[in-house]
């Protein structure tokens, strides 16, 4: 075992631990990491959403089993999610994606912030809270995951916990349509690009399934503010880092 391949799976542990804890980051910290080792944008996007296939569907079932899904919420997410990550994954592989990052990235950041002014304030949060916006918000949200390499749990899981839903279904319901947003978004790539990067892809996926099952544990244990003010430290933090280097 490489050195390389070892630090990968520590890196897919720990992404799928914050991913299924949080119902966010793995798509961030695994492509960010990628990225590092000099892989470009789309292969990088490309190897990280095909290690999500495994590692989101056994996060699925975590929170299937610990009852942390809304199914409406659920149903309505992987829809629009998938049409969403087709897209983004067509123009990735044909376009240069990178230009559009500190945009994405602000955009985070303030979310981020907002979010951490709820949890501060303890505003309610209701599990019967309006999914009408949920569809828009699930089809941006894969279109820009696929872009950016990850974003679809900061994007997904901030906006609509920011808008009253109770964090521990938005995170199960999130995690759960995961799945088939990196199913649709790896097919595509598969079709556009070919399979690449088989080594980095497996290392992940080692890492990622091994934390997969404690996620759906975590999420149910942890106070909603709790879990909130966390997720809010988590998308503004790692937002201000991608806005620094896209502007770098």
């Amino acid at each position: 075992m490489t050195f390389e391949f070892a630090l990968l799976i520590a890196v897919g542990f720990f992404a799928q631990l914050v991913d299924g804890a949080l119902g966010m980051a793995f798509g961030l910290i695994a492509t960010t990491a990628m990225l590092s080792l000099g892989l470009p944008p789309a292969q990088a996007s490309a190897a990280t959403h095909t290690a999500e296939v495994f590692t989101t569907g056994v996060s699925g079932l975590s929170h299937l089993y610990f009852r942390n899904i809304d199914r409406r919420l659920f149903l309505t997410l992987s829809v629009a999610g998938v049409i969403g990550g087709v897209l983004g994954a067509y123009v990735l592989s044909n376009i240069d994606g990178k230009a559009i990052r500190p945009f994405i990235a602000a955009y985070l950041l303030v979310l981020g912030l907002l979010i951490l002014l709820k949890a501060f304030r303890l505003s309610p949060t209701s599990d019967d809270a309006k999914t009408a916006h949920a569809a828009p918000l699930g089809l941006v949200g894969g279109f820009l995951d696929a872009i950016g390499g990850g974003g679809w749990g900061p994007m997904v899981t901030s906006t609509l916990i920011g808008s009253g839903h109770a964090p521990r279904r938005v995170i199960g319901s999130v995690n759960a349509a995961e799945f088939f947003v990196t199913v649709a978004v790896s097919t595509t790539f598969f079709i556009e690009l070919g399979a690449t990067h088989l080594s980095h892809i497996l290392a992940l996926v080692i890492g990622g399934a091994l934390a997969a099952p404690f996620g759906g544990y975590i999420v149910r244990r942890l106070r909603p503010h709790l879990l909130m003010g966390v997720v809010g430290f988590l998308v503004a933090g790692l937002a201000l880092v991608q806005l620094v280097r896209a502007l770098a």
